[in-house]
């Protein structure tokens, strides 16, 4: 019994059909060899070295490095405005940071629907279908990010309110930042929605060096805007907005020459009827943006309302470098299954082949996922000591660190079958469930934001409460997966048997015939 009970986690990678049958060796013969040639679904996801492997690796490699430029050259940026040597400019960078991207990530949802569209479509061989999603999908991010412009241009005070408290020391420097880093917001969509075009093509080598040109670009001005041009935090601000502009330019001109895009049909308003399945699925992942924001925003007011000196506030921007750089690769993960999974299931035109290939797929990534989540919560913590010495020469600082990066490493561990079932769920466009996932998740979040800082944890605290919501989310992202996916249910066929030997127990059987009852499923224990 207790044996069954260790071996559960394996055996949930089975399909809800699959049943047990315990026999004692001793009476009953083992299954015949042909018979038990039939792998499990968990053997099957186990990593092989074959044509699946190379499938994801080839897409998720150029992803990670694509995504990681971006948090590194964060790093970088942090890097030099803490060698201004002031807590308050730390803080502000970081509280205008949250809201450039609270504002983006509102509107970035497009992006997210655009990559599953591009790729169903590149998948049967529609070009032309791709170019218009594509096109659909700018013409509302740049409508959208008008409006966001705007707002942050003109009034970043109130946009600002939302995580400073009135009176706050760094609400200055953070103006100042934000004023500058919203200029970057209409190039920064064109970018993504151009990266999810591209991702959707399966080409990830592109983005690559669009986001590297453009990143060293931002390297290159960062000492000179701030200490150069003695602009301060507010050089930051420019040298990121100045290179975002780049990259949104350099986009554009690849997409023309793909044929992905048409300049014409940016001008024109697309019809309602075109923009259905864009905003059939853009709606659901509004409704998740929406909820993470007030998760985020709530947490980054917390930390900023801690003391008046901004010591935890430059602490939890510190901190949130550390966990960024591994999330980014997780991101990777997210987007390669969110485009592999409707790319694998339009090659088999949406019948029991695509499906099983889609499924093979998805539980592979999440054992990738998963492994590499592991090693990047290892490094994170080890390498935390050394690199924060680096960001910032304040020991106070230093010191307030040292607790909530052991908790954002815990959290680093949950990211890879989350993040992995996430992109599942986008693959198999189950937005609307990832939505309300996502809403009961910033619930906990929410709630343990404010039970915990009572308990006076500090800044550790705000990762207490993302590790609530990140079990939430792997719960019901797994559930969704192995019990309720289209991906869940293996087709009908020969009926196998694939049997071992389970010590104390005796021999363990798993078959795909279909079980009727509780008597049926041979399931006896005693």
């Amino acid at each position: 019994m207790l044996a069954l009970l260790l071996a559960a986690p394996t055996l949930a990678l089975l399909p809800r059909h699959y049943i047990l049958r315990s026999r004692p060796t001793a009476v009953a013969p083992r299954a015949p060899p042909l018979v038990a040639q039939e792998t499990s679904r968990f053997r099957q996801a186990l990593p092989k070295r074959d044509d699946i492997d190379r499938e994801i690796m080839g897409m998720a490699l150029p992803s990670i490095a694509n995504f990681a430029v971006i948090p590194l050259v964060g790093a970088v940026d942090t890097m030099w405005v803490g060698r201004m040597g002031s807590a308050l400019a730390l803080a502000g960078q970081g509280a205008a940071g949250q809201c450039f991207f609270s504002t983006y990530f509102l509107i970035a949802f497009i992006p997210t629907i655009t990559a599953p569209l591009v790729a169903a479509a590149a998948g049967s061989g529609d070009i032309e279908g791709a170019c218009k999603r594509v096109c659909e999908a700018l013409f509302l991010a740049n409508a959208l990010g008008v409006l966001g412009t705007l707002l942050l241009v003109f009034r970043p005070e109130a946009v600002l309110s939302l995580v400073l408290p009135a009176g706050a020391p760094a609400t200055a420097e953070a103006t100042r930042y934000l004023r500058l880093r919203s200029l970057s917001l209409i190039p920064a969509l064109v970018s993504s929605i151009g990266f999810a075009a591209f991702r959707g093509m399966l080409d990830t080598v592109t983005p690559l060096k669009v986001s590297l040109a453009s990143n060293t670009l931002n390297l290159v001005l960062d000492p000179i805007l701030i200490f150069g041009a003695k602009m301060g935090v507010a050089g930051a601000a420019l040298a990121t907005a100045i290179s975002e502009v780049g990259a949104g330019l350099l986009y554009g001109r690849l997409l023309l020459k793909r044929k992905l895009l048409r300049l014409g049909a940016l001008l024109q308003p697309p019809k309602p009827s075109d923009l259905l399945p864009l905003l059939k699925g853009g709606s659901a992942m509004l409704l998740r943006q929406v909820a993470l924001n007030v998760a985020f925003i709530a947490a980054t007011r917390m930390t900023q309302a801690m003391d008046s000196t901004g010591v935890s506030a430059a602490a939890y921007a510190i901190t949130n470098q550390y966990y960024s750089l591994g999330l980014v690769v997780m991101l990777a993960m997210q987007a390669t299954g969110a485009t592999l999974i409707p790319s694998a299931l339009s090659r088999g035109g949406g019948g029991e082949e695509g499906r099983a290939a889609a499924r093979r797929m998805a539980d592979r990534l999440i054992v990738w996922s998963t492994g590499i989540a592991i090693s990047l919560a290892a490094v994170q913590l080890l390498a935390s000591s050394f690199l924060t010495p680096c960001l910032t020469p304040l020991i106070e600082v230093q010191r307030a660190v040292a607790r909530p990066a052991v908790v954002a490493a815990i959290v680093q561990c949950t990211n890879g079958p989350l993040f992995a079932g996430e992109g599942i769920l986008m693959g198999v466009g189950a937005f609307g469930y990832l939505a309300g996932l996502t809403c009961v998740g910033v619930v906990v979040m929410v709630g343990g934001l404010y039970t915990s800082a009572r308990l006076g944890l500090g800044v550790s605290s705000v990762w207490l409460s993302l590790l609530g919501f990140h079990l939430v989310q792997l719960a019901g992202a797994m559930y969704h997966h192995l019990r309720l996916s289209p991906l869940a249910r293996e087709g009908a066929g020969v009926n196998s048997v694939d049997c071992v030997e389970v010590p104390l127990v005796g021999e363990v059987c798993v078959t795909t015939e279909p079980v009727t009852s509780w008597y049926d499923s041979g399931l006896h224990l005693s």
